[in-house]
């Protein structure tokens, strides 16, 4: 089995934001890192964006923004790791 495939949880999109944003930031999930988990996420919102009610949007966007920091934590991480 590829380690580059994508395994996301039925409903995932459903969940609250927290969970939505440590998932997609997960191994499991995207096993590229972060970023691949917010490109999901940005692909879902932009796709059901018009279908999505107010208040599920803004779930989204919360989980975006924690999405956001697990990027940037990645990305930081892997800036040292070129220094060492």
């Amino acid at each position: 089995m590829r380690e580059d495939i994508i395994h996301m949880p039925v409903g995932l999109f459903t969940q609250e934001p927290e969970t939505i944003a440590a998932s997609l930031a997960s191994k499991e999930v995207s096993p590229q890192g972060p970023a691949t988990g917010m490109r999901l996420l940005m692909f879902y919102i932009t796709r059901a964006g018009r279908r999505l009610s107010a208040s599920r949007l803004k779930k989204l966007e919360k989980a975006r923004k924690l999405l956001n920091v697990e990027v940037e934590k990645a990305i930081r991480e892997e800036e040292r790791r070129k220094i060492a």
